[in-house]
C-alpha cells in the first residue's frame, strides 16, 4: 500500500502539503481533486519519485511497477504501433535480454531469455498495442503512420496508449481525457474499470471521475483529506462538512462575544474579578475555528444579444469538408466529410453535436464559423447573425506572441457593438472580470497555461455579445469550478448554442436536443447521452463485425471459380491482386500454426539448448509474419483502389 505519515511538501517557499497522512490500498481507484495550484501535480511528483518529502515519511512498495503518461510531445518518425509497443517496459527488457544472449551465444541464457520474452507477451504485443490505438479513436489505416504525421492532440493520445500498454501496479493519469472525443472517452472508462492495479487520476470531468473512481483525495490549504466514494459522494460529504463548520464557527463567535462582554464588564469589579479571570482563561484555551471562506470561484455571464434573427442559419444541400492541399496536383477534388445537409438553426436552440471521431463535427462547426468554406450548397445567415466561436485548439484564434490586452484592442478596432467601449482602460477592466489583472494583461499568450488561454477565449467571446455560440470542446483545459461557471452562463444565455464536447455533465445541463454526425450525414439523435453511449458501443461492435465479414468475403472471392469472378466483371489486375492476397493469407495462416506449435513446445520442460533453438525459430517466424503482413496491407490498399 501507499502511505504518507505527517508529510510536508514544498515548492520553493510555498507549502503545498502540511503534515499530511493518508493510506491508499492496493487496487483502489483514486480521484485527486483540488483547485489549480493546490498541489495535485506535486503529489504526483512525490509518487513517481521526481520529488521527495521535506518532512515526514512516504512509502510506496519498491516492487511496484509504475506507469504514467509522458507530458512531452513525442517527436519521432517511428510508426504508431511500434511507438506504443515500446511502452511495455517488461517486453522491452525481455527483448534486450534476448539480443544480449544471442550476441554472447550463451545457450542457457538464451533459453531463459526466450522464456521471459514469451511470458512478457511478445506473441500478442502488436495486437494489444493496436487495440489500444484503435480504442482511442485512430483509424485502422493509421496504425503504421509515423508519429510525427499526427497533430499534437493525437500524439498525446499515443502517449496515453503507451502508458496503458505498460504493465503496472500503479497507474498515474493527469487529465487523461483532455484530448479525447466522447467515443474514445467511453472506451477509456471501460478499460480503466478493468484495470487491476492501483490508479490515481487527476481530472476535471466529474462524470469520468464518478465512473472510474471509488476514493477521492482532496487537497486544500495544505491539507490532504481522504473520502470514501466517487466525486459526487465527495461533493455531498464536503457540502455537509462546510455547513457544519460554518454553524460551529457562528456558535463559537457568539460564545466568544458573550465571554468578551462579561470580561469587559466585570474585570474591574472586585466581587467579579475571579469569575472574569476564569473566563479570560477559557477564552485563551478555546481552539479558534476558521470561518468558511466566501466562495471565490470564477463566474461570468453572456450579455443579452443585440438581436435574435430567426432562423439564425439555414443550410440547403450543403457539403462540408476540406479543399485540396496547396501542393496538390491540379484537378484534385476536395475532401468531402459531410454531405447533403438541409437543416435550420433557430433562435434559442441548444444543440449538442454528437458523433464518433473523424465524422465531421469540427468540420461542421468550422464552416459555420467561416474558418472553412462549404464545398457546395448554400448557407444562408439570418440578418444580424453574430457568431461567437470557441475553437478546439485555442491557438487557432489566439496569437502566441500577443498579450490579452492586445487581443482585446485588436478585436475592438475590428468593430464595436452598440453600447460597447473600446477605451484601453475599459478593456483592462473587462479583462479583470475574467481574472486577467495587473501584469497578466501584458503576458504573452504563448506562455500561459491551457486554462488561462481558454479563459481568454471566453472573455473575447463574451465581449462580442454573440447571438450564436459555436463551442468546440471548450472544457479541455478548464477546472471544475470554471466548467461549472460556463455551464451556468450557458444556461442563462438567451441566444443559440451549438456545442461539441466530451464533457457529459456540460452536455446534459446545457443541451435539450442532439444532432448526430455519422456516415457522411447529419440526423437528429432521438435519445439521451446514456442512449448515445450505448450507440457508440454498438457501432464499435458493428465495425468489428464488418471488418471480419469483409476479410471473409475477400477470402471467398479469391477462392471462387473463374466463371463467378467473370460475372462480377473483375479486371485482370484485380483478379491477380486478390489471388496474391489469398496466397499471402494461406502463408500467414501456416506461419501462425507453426508459431502456436512452437509456443506450445516452449511451455513444456525442455533442455536449455533446445529452448534456445526454439526461441530462434520463433523469432524468425515473427519476422516473416511482419513482412507478410506489410505486403498484405499493401495489396489490400491496391485492391481498394482498383475497386473504386
Amino acid at each position: 500500500m501507499i502511505t504518507l505519515k505527517s508529510v510536508t511538501l514544498r515548492r520553493s517557499a510555498k507549502v503545498l502539503l502540511d503534515n499530511a497522512s493518508i493510506t491508499l490500498n492496493p487496487g483502489e481507484k483514486v480521484g485527486l481533486v483540488g483547485r489549480n495550484g493546490a498541489g495535485k501535480s506535486t503529489l504526483f511528483a512525490l509518487f513517481n519519485g521526481t520529488l521527495h518529502e521535506d518532512a515526514g515519511d512516504f512509502f510506496l512498495p519498491s516492487q511496484w511497477r509504475m506507469a504514467q503518461v509522458a507530458q512531452e510531445m513525442p517527436e519521432t518518425d517511428q510508426n504508431a504501433t511500434d511507438f506504443v509497443i515500446e511502452g511495455d517496459s517488461v517486453l522491452m527488457t525481455a527483448q534486450a535480454e534476448v539480443h544480449a544472449a544471442e550476441s554472447g551465444n550463451d545457450g542457457e541464457r538464451m533459453a531463459h531469455a526466450y522464456m521471459a520474452l514469451h511470458d512478457a507477451g511478445a506473441h500478442d504485443a502488436q495486437a494489444r498495442a493496436q487495440a489500444l490505438i484503435l480504442g482511442l479513436g485512430f483509424k485502422t489505416t493509421e496504425l503504421n503512420n509515423p508519429v510525427n504525421s499526427f497533430s499534437g492532440g493525437w500524439r498525446m493520445r499515443l502517449q496515453l496508449a503507451r502508458a496503458l500498454m505498460c504493465p503496472s501496479d500503479l497507474l498515474l493519469l493527469d487529465e487523461p481525457t483532455n484530448h479525447l472525443d466522447l467515443d474514445a472517452l467511453v472506451w477509456l472508462e471501460a478499460w480503466l474499470k478493468r484495470y487491476e492495479g492501483t490508479m490515481v487520476v487527476i481530472s476535471h470531468d466529474r462524470e469520468f471521475l464518478d465512473s472510474v473512481t471509488s476514493v477521492t483525495l482532496h487537497i486544500e490549504n495544505g491539507r490532504l483529506t481522504r473520502y470514501g466514494g466517487n466525486y459526487s459522494t465527495f461533493e455531498d460529504i464536503r457540502a455537509q462538512q462546510l455547513e457544519l463548520q460554518q454553524n460551529a464557527y457562528v456558535k463559537q463567535q457568539d460564545k466568544i462575544a458573550h465571554l468578551t462582554k462579561f470580561i469587559t464588564r466585570f474585570k474591574a469589579k472586585a466581587t467579579k474579578a475571579k469569575q472574569a479571570q476564569s473566563r479570560v482563561k477559557a477564552l485563551e484555551r478555546m481552539e479558534r475555528l476558521a470561518p468558511v471562506m466566501a466562495s471565490a470561484d470564477f463566474t461570468f455571464e453572456f450579455k443579452e444579444p443585440a438581436n435574435l434573427p430567426n432562423p439564425m442559419l439555414a443550410m440547403q444541400d450543403a457539403c462540408f469538408g476540406y479543399p485540396p492541399a496547396e501542393d496538390a496536383v491540379a484537378g484534385t477534388p476536395p475532401a468531402v466529410i459531410v454531405r447533403n445537409v438541409s437543416k435550420s438553426v433557430n433562435a434559442g436552440q441548444r444543440i449538442g453535436i454528437l458523433g464518433a471521431n473523424g465524422q465531421g463535427k469540427s468540420t461542421l462547426v468550422k464552416t459555420i464559423a467561416h474558418v472553412l468554406k462549404p464545398i457546395s450548397g448554400v448557407l444562408t445567415e439570418g440578418k444580424g447573425l453574430n457568431v461567437g466561436y470557441f475553437a478546439q485548439q485555442e491557438l487557432d484564434v489566439l496569437r502566441p506572441q500577443d498579450n490579452p490586452l492586445e487581443h482585446m484592442v485588436r478585436m475592438a478596432k475590428a468593430g464595436l457593438l452598440a453600447g460597447q467601449s473600446g477605451r484601453e482602460q475599459d478593456l483592462r477592466t473587462f479583462l479583470g472580470t475574467f481574472n486577467f489583472s495587473g501584469d497578466m494583461v501584458k503576458q504573452p499568450v504563448g506562455t500561459m497555461s491551457g486554462g488561462e488561454k481558454a479563459r481568454l477565449v471566453l472573455c473575447m467571446i463574451v465581449w462580442q455579445r454573440p447571438n450564436l455560440l459555436l463551442l468546440d470542446e471548450p472544457t479541455n483545459h478548464l477546472d471544475l469550478a470554471t466548467r461549472e461557471a460556463l455551464s451556468m452562463a450557458l444556461n442563462e444565455f438567451e441566444g443559440t448554442v451549438m456545442l461539441v464536447s466530451h464533457d457529459r455533465s456540460l452536455l446534459r445541463s446545457v443541451c435539450d436536443e442532439f444532432w448526430l454526425v455519422s456516415r457522411g450525414g447529419i440526423e437528429p439523435f432521438d435519445g439521451d447521452l446514456d442512449d448515445y453511449q450505448r450507440y457508440l458501443l454498438d457501432e464499435a461492435r458493428r465495425a468489428r463485425e464488418e471488418l471480419k465479414a469483409s476479410l471473409k468475403e475477400t477470402k471467398e472471392i479469391v477462392t471462387q471459380a473463374p466463371p463467378v469472378l467473370a460475372s462480377k466483371k473483375i479486371t485482370a489486375n484485380l483478379k491477380t491482386l486478390k489471388r496474391d492476397q489469398g496466397k499471402l493469407e494461406q502463408i500467414m495462416l501456416d506461419l501462425q500454426t507453426r508459431k502456436h506449435a512452437l509456443e506450445a513446445r516452449l511451455s513444456t520442460p525442455l533442455p536449455a539448448q533446445e529452448i534456445g533453438q526454439l526461441g530462434l525459430d520463433l523469432q524468425k517466424i515473427d519476422q516473416e509474419l511482419a513482412g507478410h503482413e506489410e505486403n498484405w496491407l499493401s495489396i489490400s490498399e491496391q485492391i481498394e483502389a482498383e475497386s473504386r
